[in-house]
Formats: C-alpha cells, sequence, structure tokens
C-alpha cells in the first residue's frame, strides 16, 4: 500500500489532475520548433484527410449493399475493399504524429 501511494504521488506531481494530462498530451517532439500556423496547417489536413477517408468508407458500405442487393459479388468485394482500405488509411493519418515519434526514436 505505501509504495502505490508514493507512485501515485510521484506521478501527480503536485497533486492536481492537470499534470497527469498533461504529461500525456503530444509535445511534438522533433516538430517542436515548428510555429503555431504550421501546427494549425497540419492539423486542418490531418482533418480533411480524416473527413475524406470517412467518406470513401460510407461508399465503401453503399457499394457493399448495393451489391448484396443486387446479387452482385464484385460490388460487394469492391466496397470490403474500399471500407477496409479507407479505415486502415484513417488510422495511419490519425496516428500520424505516434509513427512520426517513434521513426524518430529509432534514428537517433
Amino acid at each position: 500500500m505505501q509504495v502505490t501511494q508514493q507512485v501515485v504521488e510521484l506521478a501527480a506531481g503536485d497533486g492536481g489532475i492537470g499534470s497527469l494530462v498533461n504529461g500525456i498530451s503530444p509535445d511534438w517532439n522533433v516538430f517542436g520548433a515548428v510555429g503555431t500556423k504550421a501546427r494549425i496547417i497540419v492539423g486542418v489536413v490531418m482533418a480533411g484527410a480524416i473527413l475524406f477517408l470517412l467518406g470513401s468508407a460510407v461508399v465503401g458500405a453503399v457499394h457493399i449493399r448495393v451489391g448484396n442487393q443486387q446479387h452482385n459479388t464484385m460490388e460487394t468485394k469492391k466496397g470490403q475493399t474500399q471500407v477496409a482500405s479507407s479505415l486502415l488509411g484513417l488510422f495511419a493519418v490519425a496516428s500520424m504524429a505516434t509513427l512520426f515519434t517513434i521513426v524518430y526514436g529509432f534514428g537517433i
């Protein structure tokens, strides 16, 4: 019990939840030198890519639905491929900052 309390106190720092939350927020590691405008632009581009990929996944779901209704296996397969690739791309874009940090860490 004593060790657990010491770990909690060590992790909490000053005892506020802000120190815990701020400790897990990204600090842009390598890209910390880029300005605020550049971060906003990168965020907007990533948000646009995410919206495009979500739209592509919806179109793929429509292909699946139409293919099933028409008993067209080619259309269904096209929709499945589109949904899978869109969700994979969505995951990659959403975790881009983490991927850059890991690659940079391996480079050091």
